[in-house]
């Protein structure tokens, strides 16, 4: 999906009753393993997002908090809207490296942020480092991803 179509998207339907939900459907139907988490998108806007992540069952692991790939799940989910948000038409972008420092355990709702802060415009493929931060209730940071992004120019199609 284009960073235009996704923000309009998100323009139109988070403002009615029912359409984040519906957002976060069509999120899923694009990115099936992302909607393993059942974190919903809060804001969108170009370069910054923000995701909530309800802590329950299914995210849990045996210590009784939200297990930590849940987490980076989470923050690649969070990274990957915003930088796609971030890009101008025409440009993608994939994931190339994922890591994580986890801060504490995670438990209750959890806050996942992520901005780019220059939206990138490359004329050659290029490394582009972004940063989520998720945190508690309390504002406490729980963990941080970062996600290492390869951003390129489409590939031009050649004429047949």
């Amino acid at each position: 999906m284009t960073p235009d179509r996704l923000l309009h998207l998100w323009r139109r339907l988070s403002l009615v009753p029912g359409g984040r939900w519906l957002f976060g459907r069509l999120i899923a139907l694009g990115i099936p393993y992302s909607a393993s988490t059942g974190a919903r998108v809060r804001f969108l806007e170009p370069g910054h997002c923000i995701v909530v992540l309800k802590d329950r069952r299914s995210v849990r692991n045996h210590l009784r908090s939200i297990h930590a790939v849940a987490l980076t799940n989470v923050g690649e989910l969070v990274s990957g809207l915003a930088m796609t948000t971030a890009l101008p038409v025409g440009t993608r972008a994939i994931v190339t490296r994922l890591s994580t420092e986890y801060v504490k355990k995670a438990r209750g709702v959890i806050v996942a942020d992520c901005r780019v802060a220059a939206a990138p415009r490359p004329s050659v493929p290029m490394d582009v480092v972004v940063e989520a931060t998720l945190t508690d209730a309390a504002g406490e940071v729980v963990a941080r991803v970062q996600a290492n992004w390869l951003v390129a120019p489409a590939e031009q199609r050649k004429a047949p």
